[in-house]
């Protein structure tokens, strides 16, 4: 008897997640991608230990984690001048909480796409997917429909779908009419720069309106993300000296940072989100998964850590639950119920720190800022293990 299939349309962090837990709980996987290449830009990513336990879970062992980035931890907060909001002390219990890897995401997207085609995972690029048809849980497969390299159409009928493409999702557009991803207010420069510039940990700054972060992701590197409102789509003539102008006067380490970059380095994006996400993450054979169901604001830093724990659950509630005998339809709803809440909770926590830290006027800056340095440490220690202590499902 043939193994069952699963197309997985989008070849992202999230997609290559979803294809590494399909494929090793036995389905013929197929990832269809619309680049022409596969790859992420050069920005960096803060492994939380949810990411870490994710990648476990797809079979990374702790010194292959290790060796994606490096080990570092989140540091606290500071105002825009430099003076700590919320110092995160040296006590370790909290390091436990809010230790990280830094890594490039290039560097993670490599090792999952490694992983993949090491399981069996067909990659296929230049699949600009046109329409999907969901089929029925209990009846008729899913078919896929794209155009390949050449413009040709193509089908594929298969028995498991996930949608995996991105904030601005074709499946979701041909699945959930109206579902949109909207413009946050806000736009994010980027960059990795050679030498470590900054300080050990995740530092983040906390200005008007406006979020700079900084973190190593390897012995000779720094990552680092200005965060700022900004009117949509604007172009910049000069990225690199808007982004100097933009965050002049900020702290010694904001302006040593810029000034380090390559303009050749420095990538700048409009920031999209999905509000309330889906109302729920299945539609026939179809599996939503990352951004393509819950496009968050970046506040929390939850977006890759989400999209991975998303992967290795459809291969462990969904297609191993099948293996073990639940009907399809059982082990879809059981990943929505499963997701969807989580997700949702942290959608709301992202807005909620948002509208609290980066996007906050200048009016209240001071009252914030007051109110942050109260926080006492073992608060710190229990809102990071409600968001960062989750760990995957056991293989049904």
């Amino acid at each position: 008897m043939a193994s069952p299939t699963a197309i997985v349309v989008g070849g992202g962090i999230g997609g290559l997640a979803a294809a590494v837990a399909l494929a090793t709980a036995g389905r013929r996987t197929t990832v269809l991608e619309r680049a022409h290449e596969l790859g992420e830009v050069g920005a960096g990513v803060a492994l939380t230990p949810n990411a870490v336990a994710a990648l476990r879970g797809l079979g990374f062992a702790e010194d292959a984690v290790d060796a994606l980035g490096r080990r570092t931890w989140a540091t606290g907060t500071w105002d825009w001048t430099g003076r700590p909001i919320l110092r995160l002390p040296d006590d370790p219990d909290l390091r436990a909480a809010t230790v990280l890897r830094g890594v490039h995401r290039a560097r993670l997207h490599d090792a999952l796409l490694e992983r993949a085609r090491g399981l069996g995972v067909e990659v296929v690029t230049d699949a600009r997917v046109t329409t999907v048809d969901p089929g029925d849980a209990v009846g008729a497969p899913a078919v896929v429909r794209y155009a390949d390299r050449a413009g040709t159409g193509r089908e594929i009928e298969t028995e498991l779908v996930v949608g995996a493409d991105g904030v601005r999702s074709a499946i979701r557009a041909a699945l959930f009419a109206g579902r949109e991803p909207a413009y946050s207010g806000y736009s994010s420069w980027r960059a990795v720069v050679p030498g470590l510039l900054a300080g050990p940990g995740l530092v983040q700054y906390w200005g008007p309106h406006a979020e700079f972060g900084t973190m190593p992701v390897r012995d000779d590197a720094t990552y680092w993300y200005g965060y700022v409102r900004m009117p949509q789509g604007l172009r910049l003539g000069d990225e690199h000296a808007a982004v100097t102008q933009r965050f002049a006067g900020w702290a010694d380490e904001v302006g040593r940072v810029i000034a380090a970059t390559p303009p050749e380095a420095l990538l700048r994006h409009d920031v999209h989100h999905l509000p309330g996400g889906l109302p729920r993450y299945v539609r026939g054979r179809v599996v939503m998964v990352g951004d393509a169901a819950h496009a968050t604001l970046p506040t929390m830093g939850q977006g890759a850590a989400t999209a991975l724990e998303d992967g290795i659950c459809v291969g462990r509630i969904v297609a191993a639950g099948v293996a073990s005998g639940a009907p399809l339809g059982e082990a879809l709803a059981a990943y929505d119920a499963a997701r969807r809440p989580r997700c949702r909770a942290l959608a709301r926590a992202s807005v909620a720190s948002g509208r609290f830290g980066s996007h906050l006027g200048p009016r209240w800056q001071g009252l914030r800022n007051t109110l942050m340095r109260r926080v006492p440490a073992a608060a710190a220690t229990r809102g990071a293990r409600a968001v960062m202590g989750w760990t995957p499902p056991e293989p049904a």
